[in-house]
């Protein structure tokens, strides 16, 4: 993969390349220092709200009785003090155990920069919850005015993968928070997206939890509430598809970013694809498009 995002200045290979280096000291050039740990604030654009307190408590105590063996990375704040560009668990940490200050290297990134080894940092260690995750490649699309296929050119994601979890940020709050303490897994969160009554999400989140229903049985009794004109035709029994069309229905749920269908009967039937909007609808058709156009190659 060469030259991608060259818009921003700097390829995909260039920026993880930056990640890996990003932390090493180059005991020639660089130039290790004691910030006060006042004159800190995290990295502004830093996708990762929650942080294990436990793991925070554990790495306190060592800190607390050995130091900090590896400094920060931060930068010059254009307001005050410095900005952490890697190494907030560390700062958290010295804060808990009490210090005043931690070893630092000074680095020089622009904004757009730190917006996106912010995000990559991140991912490569995959310390980003599914909603954090999706909150990271929004801030992108809305501050460096990219389309989604644009984000994911910039951090070698496919185009589903990155509108799969932007589609997370429509679920109603209560499952929102479901799906941030893992009651609810990513899979379960995308199959709620496709009911058409809204109002029922949360009702049908809760079942999920309550009944440890899978993601296929999510998936039949959605089919179930969208087709339903009475509210006891959900309460059937789930019936399990053959395992060939389920797996097709999963090959096109990746390849599309939605949810897809396929129906049935006596050797015919017919799939259902999923789109919310004249834009997902467009988005739909040039990957059907391109698979077709690969296809006659």
């Amino acid at each position: 993969m060469k030259n991608k995002g060259k818009s921003l200045g700097k390829g995909i290979d260039a920026l993880f390349q930056d990640l890996v280096n990003l932390e090493e000291v180059d005991v020639k050039t660089d130039e290790i220092i004691e910030i006060s740990l006042n004159e800190l604030r995290p990295n502004p654009y830093q996708p990762r709200k929650t942080f294990d307190e436990t793991s925070l408590k554990e790495l306190a105590s060592s800190i607390a009785h050995s130091g900090v063996f590896q400094p920060i990375i931060v930068r010059k704040s254009t307001v005050k003090g410095y900005e952490i560009i890697a190494g907030e668990r560390r700062f958290r940490a010295s804060k808990l155990a009490q210090k005043e200050t931690i070893p630092a290297i000074v680095r020089d990134f622009d904004e757009e920069t730190m917006m996106q080894v912010a995000v990559l940092e991140n991912l490569q260690r995959e310390d980003l919850n599914p909603l954090e995750e999706a909150e990271a490649y929004e801030m992108l699309m809305k501050n460096l005015k990219l389309t989604q296929a644009q984000v994911a050119e910039r951090l070698g994601k496919s185009r589903p993968y990155v509108a799969n979890y932007l589609r997370l940020l429509t679920l109603p709050l209560l499952v929102k928070e479901m799906l941030q303490d893992e009651r609810l897994s990513m899979g379960h969160a995308r199959t709620l997206l496709g009911l058409k009554n809204k109002e029922q999400m949360l009702k049908l989140a809760n079942r999920c939890i309550k009944e440890n229903l899978t993601v296929r049985q999510v998936e039949q009794l959605v089919a179930a509430m969208n087709e339903a004109k009475e509210e006891n035709k959900v309460s059937r029994i789930i019936q399990e598809k053959p395992y060939y069309l389920r797996e097709s229905e999963d090959r096109l749920m990746d390849r599309l970013g939605t949810n897809v269908a396929i129906h049935e009967k006596k050797g015919k039937g017919k799939i259902e694809i999923e789109y919310l909007s004249q834009e997902d609808l467009t988005r739909i058709l040039d990957l059907l498009q391109l698979s077709f156009d690969e296809t006659n190659e």
